[in-house]
Formats: structure tokens, C-alpha cells, sequence
């Protein structure tokens, strides 16, 4: 699978699982934007969860070889919610088993970084 099939794939997946995308890049690190259906102050950790999750089984499947992913989360264009990142290693991780939920979410929910307000 080439750069552009493999972006496909994964934007058709992010999208599967209800995440709007704005723009996605092959990497590495993969750069992902995506719209917010939550544009509050805080970041929904549930939409985040979802993000993180359709990697996962991309990389389950096979359909995608894993790379760390660099997210950027907007309430509306150039308005950043928050920034957070998901490591290659931390998917192969958890794929392989050594690797929990609670341990992988708290990872990803520690590299979140809220924008300041303006």
C-alpha cells in the first residue's frame, strides 16, 4: 500500500468513527486535523478516545503501519482547542497485548495540550 492509500484508509476510518477531517498527512509522524463536534473550552476525551481507537485497528488489521500520529483539534478553522500525540510504540504496545486501555489512554490524555484561551 503507497503513502496516498494508506492516508485514504485512514481518513476513511478516522471518518467511520465520527471524526471530521480537516487535513491528513503521511508522515512521520502522521499529522492529523480534525473539527471538533465539541467546541468548548476542554477537550472531549471521548472524541479523542475515538480518534486513537480507529488507529488502533487500523494497525490491528494490518491495514496501516503504525507511525506516531501528531493531532490537532479545532472548535471552527484556525481556532486550536487542543494539541495530543499517539506513539508508534505505545500502538504496538497495545496491540501485543502489553499494553492496557487505562495505560494507553492515560499516555494519550497526558500528551494533551489545551490552547489558552485568547
Amino acid at each position: 500500500m503507497n503513502d496516498l492509500e494508506s492516508v485514504a484508509t485512514v481518513e476513511e476510518s478516522l471518518r467511520g468513527n465520527g471524526i471530521s477531517v480537516e487535513s491528513l498527512s503521511s508522515g512521520p509522524p502522521l499529522s492529523l486535523t480534525y473539527l471538533t463536534a465539541f467546541p468548548g473550552v476542554e477537550p472531549n476525551r471521548g472524541e479523542v478516545g475515538r480518534a486513537v481507537t480507529a488507529f488502533l485497528e487500523l494497525a490491528r488489521d494490518g491495514e496501516w503501519e503504525p507511525t506516531s500520529v501528531d493531532a490537532t483539534i479545532l472548535r471552527s478553522d484556525d481556532d486550536v482547542q487542543a494539541t495530543w500525540r499517539l506513539e508508534a510504540d505505545w500502538i504496538r504496545a497495545y496491540n501485543r497485548y502489553e499494553l492496557d486501555d487505562v495505560e494507553l489512554s492515560e499516555r494519550v490524555l497526558d500528551s494533551l495540550d489545551r490552547e489558552e484561551e485568547p
